[in-house]
């Protein structure tokens, strides 16, 4: 199925808050770009406890970041005002120019910079057309926008194909 291979990750996991960052950092990276909604907080949840301490840590790792999201300025805004990272808004997810333009904020390179996001089609592709290491997570509360639920369907059906590659290369 090498024509879903551009929506694969590069590593999936139950949630951002398991990425070890002071590994990839020791390893050379130097920004992080999330997405927000159901990847760190559940969708339009403000900044939360866990999150502020997620953006706390990473300034202390040294890590720069931005938020890239395709909501509206005040979405976007409010939980970053938590937070107190870098932000674009109206991104235009899964073309490159949000991704440079964060990577351009934060002066980092394809190879120093990872993104997190829960959604393939939009998040994942994006980043990985832009050159971009990419952590899928799993959505962090299951109520969403029905364009979203829709989306999630052809997920499925990319996850598979991802998860049966992957035990394949681990028979080998």
């Amino acid at each position: 199925m090498a024509l879903l291979e551009c929506f694969y990750p590069d590593v999936y996991l139950d949630s951002a808050y398991e990425v070890d960052f002071e590994t990839l950092y020791q390893r050379g990276f130097r920004g992080v770009i999330f997405d927000i909604d159901n990847t760190l907080v559940p969708h339009g949840a403000p900044a939360d406890e866990r999150s502020i301490a997620l953006f706390e840590r990473l300034r202390r790792i040294g890590f720069a970041s931005v938020l890239l999201s395709n909501n509206k300025e005040p979405r976007v805004k409010n939980f970053n005002d938590k937070v107190h990272s870098r932000y674009l808004y109206k991104a235009g997810k899964p073309a490159r120019k949000g991704y440079l333009a964060a990577m351009e904020l934060m002066g980092t390179t394809p190879d120093t910079t990872l993104f997190v996001g829960d959604q393939l089609f939009t998040d994942v592709w994006g980043a990985k057309r832009a050159g971009i290491l990419t952590y899928l997570v799993k959505p962090i509360h299951p109520k969403e926008e029905i364009q979203i639920v829709l989306k999630r369907r052809l997920e499925w059906i990319v996850l598979f194909f991802y998860q049966r590659s992957l035990q394949k290369q681990g028979t080998k």
